[in-house]
């Protein structure tokens, strides 16, 4: 077992990452909202575009927390949730709001999870490639 610690992720990198995704939004041509949590669930950015939807700011916010919790990208957890799902109970079950939604990312850094970064506003399967590519830039 390795103890050696991971840096986390910083204020510069989540503003790279908010750039990154900005500018792959504004190639596709989808105004958006860009979250970015640190590895604790806290706020390290966030851009809401003007022309986006309002509910995208918190429709980020919510896919970056359930990525991050769950530690996957919130595309592959969709299916999970559907009434035959085996978590087909979870985004009831806790206090805190879960979005099984496409669009939320987790960020690692050598092998261990230091955040996740959240998309809205343009359709999930858009959202999640919004998000791909900028993890890129990371």
């Amino acid at each position: 077992m390795s103890t050696t610690a991971v840096a986390p992720l910083t204020t510069d990198e989540a503003d790279a990452l908010v750039l990154a995704a900005r500018r792959a939004a504004d190639t596709a041509g989808v105004p958006v909202s860009v979250t970015v949590l640190d590895a604790g669930g806290h706020l390290l950015a966030f851009r809401r575009d003007d022309r986006a939807v309002l509910i995208s700011g918190e429709t980020s916010t919510r896919k970056a927390y359930t990525s991050l919790q769950l530690n996957a990208p919130t595309a592959d957890l969709v299916d999970l949730v559907k009434p035959d799902g085996p978590f087909h109970s979870l985004p009831t079950a806790l206090d805190r709001p879960l979005l099984f939604i496409a669009g939320g990312v987790p960020i690692h850094r050598d092998g261990r999870l230091v955040g996740a970064l959240g998309l809205g506003g343009g359709a999930p399967e858009q959202d999640h490639g919004i998000a791909t590519a900028a993890l890129q830039a990371l």
